[in-house]
């Protein structure tokens, strides 16, 4: 099982990414994908996440009305738009998937490796 983040970089204040949770190795109709962001200095936070099969997503506050959360079924690929980005944006977004109802860091089933996003302001 393999989840691959992507398409982080470098990009001014209000500016905008999308960024890529790409899943292989099963199918993930049972899981949540859960977004988290680690500044630097600080500790793992949650972002948002989306059900597979239900297709809800939920978001911090600190996020919400800024980042969607969508899944595509067909590319096992799950997307984080970010909008309106701030410098406090800035950190390395992770993807993660759990089959559980708790959605902190420490009960994910699989994690992906993490992709940059940097805000300059």
């Amino acid at each position: 099982v393999q989840l691959q983040a992507s398409g982080g970089g470098l990009v001014q204040a209000g500016g905008s990414l999308r960024l890529s949770c790409a899943a292989s190795g099963r199918t993930f109709s049972r899981y949540t994908i859960v977004w988290f962001r680690q500044a630097p200095g600080k500790e793992r936070e949650f972002v948002g996440r989306i059900s597979w099969t239900v297709g809800i997503a939920y978001y911090a506050d600190s996020v919400k009305g800024r980042f969607t959360i969508s899944r595509d079924s067909a590319k096992n690929t799950v997307y984080l738009q970010v909008n309106s980005l701030k410098p406090e944006d800035t950190a390395v977004y992770y993807c993660a998937a759990t089959m559980g109802s708790v959605y902190s860091s420490y009960y994910m089933d699989y994690w992906g490796k993490g992709t940059l996003v940097t805000v300059s302001s």
